[in-house]
């Protein structure tokens, strides 16, 4: 089944993709890579989520809003692409968790876009992965993703 299939399948609904926040594009290719710039949770109930992992937002919030931004890349992909059937391989996720000092669950946390990667692109979404604590982020996001796709010719 291919990725376009599976987001029916799993009855996802992709965001049209969030604007930049400053001065840059969603993302740039170059050759058959695809840079996606650092993306944010989706608004809930009309609000993007405010405050950190370990102090306003459980682990399991961080999954979710983990999640959520996962659903923005690959918004930006299928924009970019035209269509996700063109993904040959997620190929780095990296993530950016403003938490307070004691928060020990990255991992948790970043699993909620690793597994809506493999959700979706079956064994083209498993990838390499690296995450950090921040002290803060832009607006008091709870954290921001990034992503790099290797796209197919």
């Amino acid at each position: 089944m291919s990725a376009e299939r599976r987001i029916e399948a799993l009855g996802l609904s992709l965001p049209s993709g969030s604007a930049p926040a400053a001065n840059y594009v969603n993302a740039v290719r170059t050759g058959i890579l695809l840079f996606i710039a650092g993306k944010a949770p989706l608004p809930e109930n009309g609000k993007l989520p405010k405050g950190r992992l370990g102090g306003e937002f459980t682990a399991d919030d961080g999954y979710r809003f983990a999640r959520s931004a996962a659903l923005d890349l690959i918004a930006v992909m299928r924009t970019e692409l035209g269509s996700l059937d063109r993904v040959a391989r997620i190929v780095e996720v990296q993530g950016f968790l403003n938490a307070v000092p004691e928060f020990e669950d990255h991992a948790k946390v970043m699993n909620g876009c690793s597994d809506l990667l493999v959700e979706v692109f079956r064994e083209r979404g498993v990838h390499a992965r690296s995450v950090l604590g921040a002290n803060s982020l832009r607006g008091g996001l709870p954290m921001i993703l990034k992503a790099v796709v290797e796209v197919m010719p």
